[in-house]
C-alpha cells in the first residue's frame, strides 16, 4: 500500500513539474516576444520623435516649409511627416510624424504657432538715447532690446532678458549689476517688422471691421459693443462687435484713433498711415482702457486687447488722465514709441497702471524724475499679463518664428 502511494505521489509531482516547465517555457517565449515588441515600439517611437524634431527645425529655418517627408528610410524603419495648416489666417501648423519599424507604428503630433511680439513684457529697437534701467525698475515678464541694456543700481528682471548689444553698467558691475531672475542672453537679435500694421487691413476687410476715409476715429469700447464717431462734438454710433468683427480685427486706415472704454472679448486695434504725415497711424489714449474681467481677479478671463499703431501710442494730456490711467493691453508701436503727451511739462499725473506689455521701435518717455521723486508726468506701474506667454490678441504682429504650443505622443 505504501509503495502504491509513493508511486502516485511521484506521478503527481512529475505532472506538476511538467506543467510548471511548460508554463515557464510559455512565459519565456512570451517575454522574448514582449521584449521584441517593446523594442520595435521604442524604435518606431524614436523615429516619430526624430521626424517631429526634424520638421520643427525645418519650419524654424524656413517658416514656409511644408514639404514633409514621405516613406523615408530612417534607423532601419520608415518615416512619414505631414505638415497641416490648421488655421490659414493665424498660420497655425501641425506636424504629424509617423514612425514605422517591423510592423510597429508610433505617431507624434506637434502644434506650432507663430511667435508673437505680445509675448514680451518689454521690447525696443532703440532705447531712445542714454536711458537707464534703475533700481526703481522691475520688469515682470520677457524682456528684449536690440540696443544696449543700460543698468544702474540693480534693476530687477523676473522674466528671461536678452539684448542684441551688450550690458552696460552706469558706474561699475558691483554697483549696478541687474538681478536677472529669469536669466540673461546677450547677442540675441529679434527684428521688428516694418509692415505688420499695414497687413492687418486684410483680416479687417475679411471678417473684421475697417474704418476708412476719416482723419480721426473716436472709439469707445462698451463691453462687447464699440461706440464710434468721427469728430469730438458728434454723437456716437454703435457696433455689436461679435457680429461686426467676428475675427476680432478692427482697423482704422490712414487715421488717428482716440481710445477709451471697457473691452469684453478678444480684439486687436490697428491704425496705419498711408501718407508721410506722422500724425496719422497714431493712437491717443484719452481715458482708461480696461478689460471687463481683469484676469488678476478672474483667472478664467478671456478678455484680451492689442493696440497696434504704425507710429506711436500716446497718453493724452487731459483732465481724465491727470490722476493716473489704467491700460489693459499689449501695445505695439511700429515706427514710434509709447509715451505721455507733454511728459516733461504736464503736472504730476499719478501712475500708468499697465497690465500687458510694451513693444516699440524707440523708447519714449512718460515723465521726468529727480532721484525717486516725480517732477512731471507719470510713475510706471507695469505688470505683465502672463496669458501672453501662450496666447495673443488676434492677428498681433509676429516675430517671424514659431513656438511649440503642444506636443502629443
Amino acid at each position: 500500500m505504501a509503495g502504491k502511494a509513493t508511486f502516485i505521489t511521484i506521478i503527481g509531482f512529475t505532472l506538476l513539474f511538467m506543467i510548471a516547465i511548460k508554463n515557464f517555457g510559455n512565459i519565456s517565449t512570451s517575454s522574448v516576444g514582449n521584449m521584441v515588441n517593446y523594442y520595435s515600439e521604442m524604435i518606431a517611437h524614436n523615429i516619430a520623435v526624430s521626424g517631429a524634431n526634424l520638421a520643427s527645425n525645418q519650419i524654424f529655418i524656413d517658416p514656409t516649409w511644408d514639404d514633409g517627408y514621405s516613406n523615408e528610410d530612417f534607423s532601419d524603419g520608415k518615416l512619414d511627416v505631414e505638415i497641416q495648416v490648421v488655421d490659414v489666417y493665424k498660420n497655425i501648423r501641425k506636424i504629424v510624424a509617423t514612425g514605422s519599424y517591423h510592423g510597429m507604428e508610433s505617431i507624434v503630433e506637434v502644434t506650432l504657432s507663430p511667435s508673437k511680439f505680445s509675448k514680451f513684457a518689454y521690447y525696443s529697437v532703440s532705447e531712445g538715447g542714454t536711458i537707464w534701467w534703475t533700481g526703481n525698475d522691475t520688469v515682470w515678464g520677457p524682456f528684449h532690446t536690440q540696443d544696449y541694456l543700460r543698468a544702474a543700481n540693480h534693476p530687477v528682471f523676473f522674466g528671461k532678458a536678452s539684448s542684441l548689444k551688450s550690458l552696460v553698467y552706469k558706474t561699475s558691475k558691483t554697483a549696478d549689476k541687474p538681478n536677472f531672475i529669469g536669466g540673461y542672453d546677450p547677442g540675441v537679435s529679434v527684428t521688428m517688422p516694418t509692415n505688420a500694421v499695414d497687413l492687418m487691413e486684410t483680416p479687417a476687410e475679411t471678417g473684421g471691421y475697417e474704418f476708412t476715409g476719416h482723419d480721426t476715429v473716436y472709439m469707445f469700447f462698451v463691453n462687447d459693443s464699440l461706440k464710434y464717431k468721427f469728430s469730438y462734438g458728434a454723437s456716437y454710433s454703435a457696433l455689436y462687435l461679435p457680429d461686426a468683427a467676428p475675427n476680432g480685427m478692427i482697423f482704422a486706415k490712414n487715421s488717428v484713433v482716440r481710445l477709451k472704454g471697457t473691452v469684453k472679448g478678444q480684439y486687436t486695434l490697428g491704425c496705419n498711415s498711408t501718407t508721410t504725415s506722422t500724425g496719422k497711424g497714431t493712437v491717443w489714449i484719452d481715458d482708461n482702457i480696461v478689460y471687463n474681467k481683469d484676469p488678476r481677479k478672474y483667472p478664467n478671463s478671456t478678455d484680451m486687447l492689442g493696440i497696434c499703431a504704425e507710429n506711436s501710442v500716446w497718453i493724452t494730456k487731459n483732465t481724465a488722465n491727470n490722476s493716473s490711467v489704467d491700460i489693459h493691453a499689449s501695445i505695439y508701436c511700429e515706427k514710434g514709441g509709447f509715451g505721455a503727451q507733454d511728459h516733461d511739462i504736464r503736472p504730476v499725473s499719478g501712475n500708468i497702471n499697465l497690465l500687458g506689455g510694451i513693444i516699440q521701435k524707440t523708447r519714449a518717455a512718460v515723465g521726468t524724475f529727480s532721484g525717486t521723486s516725480i517732477n512731471h508726468g507719470f510713475a510706471k506701474r507695469y505688470r505683465y499679463d502672463d496669458r501672453f506667454m501662450t496666447a495673443s490678441p488676434p492677428f498681433f504682429p509676429g516675430t517671424g518664428g514659431f513656438e511649440i504650443v503642444s506636443w502629443l505622443e
